[in-house]
C-alpha cells in the first residue's frame, strides 16, 4: 500500500481515469457493433456520423491510437458504402 500522499493521490486519479477509459471504450465498441448490425443503408448513413464522432473523440484524447481510429473509420465507411 502507498505511504506518500502523492502516491495515494496518483492511485485515486489513475483509478478514475481507468474507469472513464473503460466506459468510453466500451460505449464506442457497442456503437461500432450496432452500426455493423444495421442492414438498411439509409439508417446506417444516419448513424455513421455519430460513431465517427465517438471514434474521433477517443483518438483526440489518446484513448485509442490515431491510426486505429483511422482504420476503424475507413472500415465502417466501406461497410456502409457496400450496403
Amino acid at each position: 500500500m502507498a505511504n506518500h500522499k502523492s502516491s495515494k493521490k496518483r492511485i485515486r486519479s489513475s483509478a478514475k481515469k481507468r474507469t472513464l477509459n473503460k466506459y468510453y471504450r466500451k460505449s464506442s465498441r457497442t456503437a461500432i457493433k450496432n452500426l455493423r448490425e444495421i442492414t438498411d443503408k439509409e439508417e446506417a448513413e444516419k448513424f455513421l456520423p455519430k460513431v465517427v464522432s465517438k471514434i474521433d473523440k477517443l483518438a483526440k484524447n489518446n484513448r485509442i491510437h490515431k491510426n486505429k481510429a483511422a482504420n476503424l473509420k475507413s472500415k465502417l465507411m466501406k461497410h456502409v458504402a457496400g450496403l
